[in-house]
């Protein structure tokens, strides 16, 4: 499955490093990348796959909120499905 996750918050070193390391950890795949600063901002959008048998969205989600905390961003992820569907209306 594809999923599109955002990460949002202040600008700071190792934001891409806590977010890849923790998807590498739960074996979810980036497969396309984009980020960048607006002035003190850091946001990134990220589209990933897995195995949806092996893991849920919410399960991602909800995994993520330890980086969420520590890092002290907004982590979303949703269905590429769903994003698609939305962003085409």
């Amino acid at each position: 499955m594809f999923a599109i996750m955002t990460v949002t918050g202040a600008d700071h070193t190792g934001i891409i490093a806590a977010v890849s390391s923790a998807l590498a950890g739960m074996n979810v795949n980036i497969h396309n990348v984009s980020q960048t600063l607006m002035e003190e901002w850091f946001t990134m959008i990220l589209r990933v796959g897995f195995d949806e048998e092996a893991l849920s969205l919410s399960e991602i989600q909800e995994r993520m909120r330890h980086v969420e905390q520590a890092e002290n961003l907004v982590i979303r992820i949703q269905s590429e499905a769903l994003f698609s569907a939305v962003n085409e209306i």
